[in-house]
């Protein structure tokens, strides 16, 4: 199984994209997207993020619940990648990334037209989508 999460809110300017950091909003919907994660018994084998410093940081405080540590790899920095390349042989895994690329990822995988929100999880197995979370569904989740 493939998880996304999208990073969490981030600040809305910054000298360099790169360093944009998480809001305090964003901290508490990476923190809760690790425990939902938890919750709903994913069974992670890896955690691969963008170096984007608010992907990194969502990366690393959703990990925290999971007993993760996130690598970071410059094919989730931004623009297309390919999902089965960068996950073959990794198990379970949990991306963390940016849009559009995560819903471009979906939709080439699956065939699902959707729009990951900031904070939003989703699960892919076999060509297919399984979940679509939004923050706030994935807040009750995390409890």
């Amino acid at each position: 199984m493939i998880w996304l999460l999208r990073h969490g809110e981030a600040e809305d300017h910054a000298p360099d994209d790169a360093a944009r950091r998480l809001t305090e909003k964003g901290e508490r919907q990476s923190r809760a997207a690790g425990e939902a994660l938890v919750r709903l018994g994913a069974k992670l084998d890896a955690c691969l993020a963008s170096p984007k410093v608010r992907a990194r940081d969502t990366a690393r405080l959703a990990c925290e619940a999971l007993g993760l540590e996130p690598e970071v790899t410059e094919a989730l920095r931004g623009g297309d990648f390919d999902l089965e390349e960068l996950t073959a042989g990794r198990g379970e895994v949990l991306l963390v990334g940016h849009e559009p690329d995560f819903s471009r990822a979906i939709q080439l995988a699956t065939g699902a037209r959707v729009e990951l929100k900031k904070g939003g999880l989703a699960a892919i197995e076999g060509g297919t989508l399984l979940t679509l979370l939004r923050p706030g569904q994935i807040r009750e989740i995390a409890g």
